[in-house]
């Protein structure tokens, strides 16, 4: 079961029950995180603090400390011997992340029962020997690809997995009112702005809603951006006798952080907090345990990846599932903060669910989701139409950005002829969309882009559709 930050400080004598009582006291009357009213009451000391949630596993001085068994190592290590051949220990080390020490005494093993021999030597130690398989070592590497393909750094145990989650929790960031404010500033969102900061530094669940164009993606992904600190994952994770794959180098940015040691354990690594989005391609099988019937293994699903970072759901309600299907898919992780999964043998089991979750739609929320959903989604914020100020300030960026002079006559030429007499709605993405086809029809005639009525006004018939 998850262990909160407080039971595990007590438990590992950083703080004592008195202490932990004054700040769960503190923090009824005061609000805030535990870890901030620990630290107001002097009972830790702030560097402490950030040091104890941005722990990393260190490396492991024996068999036991990998929490695998020394079989299953063994296995993995024939596995890679049969893909490369020739080898050493390091060789080995490297690519299954584990000490030469533990990767030796699986090595002894085969060599033992004649799976592979010594090549070669450069020394008296057993790190300079080359080592090579044989050919009973390539039948028997052979069966363990038949009953699993894994072949990569060896995995680490679901516990150590959930543990290090829990640590690094979204619940625990704090996003400075200057940090949100830099992060934001190439948007023109200023009241929008006001809400966004508390919202993000909760680490609660966000659902922006609006109509389209006006910037709800980009918000959500700025978030993303925003979050601070790096966090470590497993490359993959040991259920039962079932490996599942977390690391993806599509979604993980790998980081070396400053003063990194290199005592750590390199079964893990670090990387930015991870940000997942998804739109209308999301179905109900990839909140699911990905199994593959040829390697036999599986891969995390998505919100697996996104713990300790960001899952955004874009296009809310335009999904291959319906929303009550997806939310009732959710609904208990959002509450508890744990998911469970299911392998193909049946077994279930727990993993955190530690994410900051954003559902972005332009589909009114009502007709979405009812009440009750609505009400575990902490905050609800409405990004609307841009005001005549708000849209000119966008417009004037936008020709900046591109190298082009904005003119005042001209923009009044596009509100009053168009957008006023017309009744059309304003909307963020509008000012990008008719400077792109200013730049597009320059291009074509190979003149340099100007802000013209005859531009503006080309750009206009070729934007909108008459009705």
């Amino acid at each position: 079961m998850k262990e909160y930050l407080g039971q595990r400080l007590i438990r590992e004598k950083v703080i004592d029950e008195q202490q932990l009582d004054e700040a769960l006291e503190r923090q009824k009357l005061r609000g805030g995180r535990l870890g901030t009213n620990l630290v107001a009451l002097h009972h830790i000391a702030p560097d402490d603090l950030e040091r104890f949630l941005k722990r990393h596993p260190y490396t492991p001085k024996g068999v036991t400390e990998t929490g695998l068994e020394l079989s299953f190592i063994t296995d993995l290590v024939m596995k890679h011997i049969l893909l490369i051949g020739e080898f050493n220990l390091k060789d080995l080390a490297v690519r299954i992340k584990l000490p030469i020490a533990i990767i030796d005494h699986a090595v002894q093993i085969l060599r033992k029962d004649r799976f592979i021999e010594v090549k070669g030597a450069g020394g008296f130690m057993r790190e300079s020997f080359n080592f090579n398989i044989t050919e009973k070592g390539r039948h028997r590497g052979q069966d363990l690809l038949e009953l699993n393909r894994y072949v990569g750094p060896a995995p680490v145990p679901l516990e150590d997995y959930r543990s290090i989650v829990e640590l690094q929790t979204i619940k625990h960031i704090y996003v400075s009112e200057r940090r949100i404010a830099d992060a934001f500033s190439h948007l023109v969102i200023s009241d929008t702005l006001r809400r966004l900061g508390p919202a993000v530094s909760s680490g609660r669940a966000i659902f922006l809603y609006g109509p389209p164009g006006n910037g709800k993606t980009t918000i959500a992904d700025t978030i993303g951006n925003v979050l601070p600190g790096a966090v470590c994952i497993p490359y993959s994770i040991l259920v039962g006798s079932e490996v599942i794959t977390v690391f993806d180098p599509v979604t993980h940015i790998p980081v070396k952080e400053e003063g990194e040691k290199d005592n750590l354990d390199q079964r893990w690594v670090n990387i930015k907090r991870p940000v997942v989005m998804t739109g209308g391609e999301l179905t109900i099988k990839m909140l699911d345990l990905n199994f593959n019937p040829v390697t036999k293994f599986y891969e995390a699903p998505l919100q697996m990846k996104a713990n300790n970072g960001v899952f955004i759901v874009d296009d809310f309600g335009r999904q291959q599932i319906s929303p009550e299907n997806l939310l009732n898919r959710w609904i208990v992780p959002l509450e508890r903060g744990e998911d469970f999964l299911t392998l193909h043998t049946g077994m279930k089991f727990e993993i955190p669910f530690d994410q900051l979750v954003i559902f972005a739609t332009n589909i009114e929320p009502g007709r979405l989701v009812d009440e009750a959903f609505l009400r575990r989604i902490r905050y609800k914020i409405q990004i609307n139409h841009p005001t005549e100020q708000e849209y000119e300030e966008i417009f004037r960026r936008v020709c900046a950005a591109n190298g082009i002079d904005f003119r005042v006559e001209v923009f009044d030429h596009l509100m009053s002829h168009f957008y006023r007499r017309l009744r059309v709605r304003l909307n963020a993405c509008h000012p990008r969309d008719i400077i792109d086809h200013i730049i597009d029809s320059a291009h074509y005639h190979n003149r340099p882009p100007e802000m013209t009525i005859e531009g503006v006004t080309e750009a206009w018939e070729n934007y909108f559709v008459e009705m």
